[in-house]
């Protein structure tokens, strides 16, 4: 507790990149440090940099019905994060800058909450957290791995939420990620 604690007000006082120059709100993440689920996008908009808070916006909505459907309760089950904690200008993509600077603040998430599964939303936050530039095409339905200290974390990535309000045929790909999640999560925990 402490140490979550701890984490947060380094988080709330960074100054590592350019990005606290124009941010409002740096965003730590929502859900409890007990999560079984961990997910993370790539960086916070801007209704999340004005809530202090990720995916509060129509992406978020979606979020919270797919795991609805995959039987999660958001406040309960899953921690929500970004690889990068503050908004960039206009929306952009993060910079490989940006995300290494902020890596080991998710690094340290990840070791605090141990959760049984990452769910990895989208080609920013599956490249960054792999450390591949294979496309989420070729990174999905598969199960790939975070080397935690204390053990393997299974991974399965998906496309991030916006991409899915734009793009409502991937919706069905989508939930298939989310039922291999599902199914890889419950291995993990038996």
């Amino acid at each position: 507790e402490d140490a979550w604690a701890a984490l947060q007000a380094e988080v709330a006082d960074c100054r590592r990149c350019g990005l606290c120059e124009t941010r409002r709100n740096t965003v730590f993440g929502t859900g409890p440090a007990t999560a079984r689920w961990m997910l993370i996008g790539e960086a916070p908009g801007a209704e999340e940099d004005a809530r202090g808070e990720p995916f509060v916006g129509a992406a978020g909505q979606l979020l919270t019905q797919m795991l609805v459907a995959a039987g999660l309760a958001r406040e309960s089950d899953v921690f929500i994060t970004n690889i990068v904690k503050c908004r960039p200008p206009g929306n952009r993509n993060p910079e490989p800058a940006e995300a290494h600077a902020c890596e080991p603040f998710l690094r340290r998430q990840i070791e605090l909450v141990q959760p049984d599964l990452i769910l990895l939303l989208g080609r920013v936050a599956a490249q960054g957290v792999l450390g591949t530039d294979a496309s989420i095409a070729g990174l999905r339905q598969r199960v790939h791995h975070y080397p935690g200290e204390q053990r393997r974390i299974p991974v399965v990535c998906t496309y991030h939420p916006a991409y899915l309000l734009r793009n409502l045929p991937d919706k069905r790909k989508s939930w298939e990620d989310l039922c291999l999640a599902v199914d890889v999560a419950s291995r993990s925990t038996a």
